[in-house]
């Protein structure tokens, strides 16, 4: 949380004192030394010679798994009685400019190119020197705690309820009412999946704070400093948690192509498959943690200015994020030949979700029941096991479309329970087409024979005769958007699902 940077970048060597909300960081010449406040945070006490001399021997020792050159130890400070006073962080002063927000805001300003290759390339070494800390970081029962249904919601709690007692809390209570209900409904459906992930042993001691400006990109690699070190139960976590840092500070920037690349590499080192939802619900919390920690800096200011309003906007990206990470069950449905799996299968994609198609599923039925396979028991069966899969998928956090016709009630409201036991949220689509448009495409693709659907034009009249009313379904006409374009998905579903997931 304090980062020794330059107060002007362009000044790199010249004295400069850096004030961060726990610490004073003096800059002289290719020296930093950091000063911690003798201040009590409630979750960081200070107060005491002795809790600035371990945090500050934590510091370095913590440090030193990332940026071992840059941390030259712990310097005491004594007073006229030669008692000790003080403690102090010795430091290598890093070059201002090449921190990686003076670099993003540098590409921001136009003074370097948008696609700086070497800019993404440092993002993605990034990722590697993260995945091999994490692959370092000793396991054991007190890490892994860490990452527990309890532990995740009560870390929600605190930062909450700190926020509800800053400024950003007295001004905008609406706003934090907002992040303690969506992070709280994540949570409540999504058990299995933190169990899941400390099973296998995705918790990690990492790095706890990690922001852009806190990262230097110098020729030779990346140098990596300023984790969290004065509570180790911060620090340890869900692997994603520790990366979902840095993807927030970079989105925060207006650099989401880095946060991307960046995310993208720490995927392939670590071959970690966390869902988009887990993703996007630690980008709330870590965009939470900073509106804190500026609304903190703002009331010891006494001032209501710049750094308020920033907290509220950290806070508002909370909440976006926590609306990007909902795990939604859609029903694409409509009566054969209406487009829904043309549909389904870019939904998909732009949700970030899995597929499931009863066509698929329907193979799986024994011809010779009676009626075949579109008898009232074959479909029972295929809607059983289709929301049977879909309930596990939902529990771990993966967000699932489902192609079938769901054209009876019965079947729609099975899917409601579904999506409420797994605390998911319901989305349902109603494709049409004119009727002639619906004969038409059942013709082709049944010349083709390429499509897995059986359904012929004499199962879409009855579908039709017995077509019942679908009041809460999103109505799309495939005659009228371009369901084959991915781009014109995305952006229907933008304008009618909200914000969709990036991470």
């Amino acid at each position: 949380m304090d980062t020794p940077a330059d107060a002007d970048p362009a000044a790199d060597g010249a004295p400069a004192v850096v004030e961060t909300h726990s610490a004073l960081i003096i800059l002289y010449g290719d020296e930093a030394h950091k000063v911690r406040k003798r201040i009590d945070l409630g979750f960081l006490d200070n107060t005491t010679v002795g809790a600035r001399a371990e945090q500050s021997r934590r510091e370095v020792e913590l440090n030193s798994r990332l940026a071992p050159d840059v941390y030259g130890g712990v310097l005491e400070v004594r007073g006229p009685d030669g008692d000790v006073i003080d403690h102090v962080v010795r430091m290598r002063r890093l070059p201002s400019r090449r921190s990686l927000e003076a670099l993003v805001r540098s590409r921001a300003a136009g003074t370097s190119r948008a696609d700086d290759p070497d800019l993404v390339a440092g993002v993605q070494e990034v990722g590697r020197q993260l995945d091999h800390l994490h692959a370092a970081s000793p396991r054991s029962e007190e890490v892994a705690a860490m990452g527990a249904p309890d532990a995740v919601a009560g870390l929600w709690r605190e930062s909450i309820g700190l926020l509800r007692r800053l400024s950003v809390g007295e001004d905008a209570p609406e706003i934090v009412d907002d992040v303690e209900w969506l992070a709280g409904e994540y949570l409540r459906g999504r058990e299995r999946l933190l169990r899941a992930r400390v099973g296998a042993g995705r918790v990690v001691d990492g790095h706890g704070d990690l922001l852009a400006a806190d990262i230097y990109l110098e020729d030779d690699g990346p140098r990596v400093i300023d984790c969290l070190e004065f509570d180790d139960r911060l620090r340890f976590g869900d692997a994603v948690l520790d990366a979902g840092f840095l993807a927030m500070d970079l989105d925060r920037l207006g650099a989401r192509d880095l946060a991307e690349a960046f995310l993208e590499a720490y995927r392939d080192f670590s071959g970690d498959d966390a869902p988009s939802s887990l993703v996007h619900h630690y980008i709330g919390y870590r965009a939470l943690v900073r509106s804190k920690v500026t609304a903190i800096r703002a009331d010891q200011s006494g001032s209501a200015g710049a750094q308020a309003r920033d907290a509220l906007k950290l806070a508002d990206r909370a909440v976006d994020a926590l609306l990007r990470a909902r795990v939604r069950l859609v029903l694409v449905g409509g009566v054969s030949g209406s487009g829904k799996s043309t549909l389904a299968a870019p939904l998909a994609v732009a949700l970030k979700a899995e597929l499931l198609r009863s066509d698929d599923l329907r193979s799986d039925v024994p011809a010779d029941q009676g009626g075949g396979r579109y008898s009232e028991e074959a479909i029972a069966a295929v809607y059983t096991r289709m929301l049977d899969v879909a309930g596990d998928m939902l529990a771990m956090g993966r967000s699932v479309v489902l192609d079938a016709t769901w054209l009876d009630p019965r079947r729609r409201a099975e899917a409601e329970t579904v999506a409420a036991d797994a605390h998911a949220e319901l989305v349902e689509v109603a494709c049409t087409a004119p009727r002639g448009e619906l004969v038409r495409r059942i013709e082709q693709r049944r010349r083709a024979g390429s499509d897995p659907s059986e359904a012929t034009v004499a199962v879409l009249g009855r579908q039709l005769a017995g077509l019942a009313p679908w009041p809460e379904a999103i109505e799309v006409g495939t005659t009228e958007l371009d369901i084959r374009s991915a781009d014109a998905v995305r952006e229907w579903a933008e304008r009618n699902l909200g914000p969709l997931p990036w991470a």
